[in-house]
């Protein structure tokens, strides 16, 4: 039976409202800087997963729900992010992420 290898999750997401509010860092930037921190830290194999131009309050994210899909399923592990407020704003549905899933 082949063992399947599990991944490291990286997420990004930037909303419309993110690129006006101050010092935002766009879905490339985010990529680099998570992808340089998972290699210096020895999280491989690495998937991204970025949602570009959604709301931080819409957890119906088409990329967000195929990350969420891939932990049930036992691929993902690990998930790194820039920070939670790019997994959500909802700091309650954040927690239930972070916490059950």
């Amino acid at each position: 039976m082949e063992q399947q290898i599990k991944k490291t999750a990286l997420y990004c997401r930037l909303s419309k409202d993110d690129e006006k509010s101050g010092e935002s860092l766009s879905i490339e930037t985010q990529k680099t800087m998570l992808t340089q921190y998972a290699k210096e830290n020895g999280f491989m194999p690495v998937e991204v997963y970025a949602d570009d131009g959604y709301s931080g309050l819409n957890f119906e994210r088409p990329n967000f729900q195929r990350m969420i899909d891939d932990i049930v399923l036992g691929k993902i592990h690990t998930v790194i992010t820039k920070d939670l407020s790019r997994l959500g704003r909802d700091h309650l549905a954040v927690g239930q992420y972070t916490e059950v899933i």
